[in-house]
């Protein structure tokens, strides 16, 4: 099979999230992006706030990288809205080689915008999982977050959550 490495940063670092939506072929490692931020600020579909990466001069954000089946970026695509809010972006890294990842089109950003407490916590339970620094995941946990009013999605995504990798 052939694989492409895909470096997640937000929802996705949850694996059951992921694997609900493709294969995971395995994890490949840790990235640390330096001069970059994670924000909350990319308008999903719904009208909440969905993360992307932003420059930030003396910032830093993390991601892990999958191994997913080729066939299956397509599919992958389309869940996240490429064209219609992120672009796929690439990145070489030393060690992993080269990675793609999604990023916000500045159209689509809004710093306004708050994240649905479920999609928070797919975030901050990914950084859990993966052992990501203590206090990149407290400033995680810290980001204001807004109820979904939406109770069936609300509750089908804390489901998924109760789900432990």
């Amino acid at each position: 099979m052939t694989t492409l490495n895909y470096l997640a940063y937000g929802s996705n670092l949850f694996p059951p999230r992921l694997a609900d939506r493709i294969a995971i072929v395995d994890i490949a490692g840790i990235v640390r992006l330096h001069a970059t931020r994670l924000a909350f600020h990319k308008r999903g579909a719904d009208g909440s706030g969905k993360c992307s990466l932003l420059p930030g001069a003396d910032a830093e954000a993390y991601g892990v990288v999958y191994r997913i089946g080729t066939a299956d970026k397509a599919t992958l695509d389309r869940i996240e809205g490429v064209g219609h809010g992120y672009r796929v972006e690439s990145l070489m890294d030393a060690t992993l080689g080269e990675c793609f990842f999604y990023r916000a089109e500045d159209s689509a950003l809004d710093a306004r915008l708050l994240p649905f407490d479920w999609y928070h916590a797919y975030v901050v339970a990914g950084a859990r999982h993966h052992g990501l620094p203590p206090d990149y995941i407290a400033a995680i946990a810290a980001q204001p977050t807004q109820l979904d009013d939406d109770v069936r999605r609300r509750d089908e995504n804390y489901a998924r959550l109760a789900r432990r990798p």
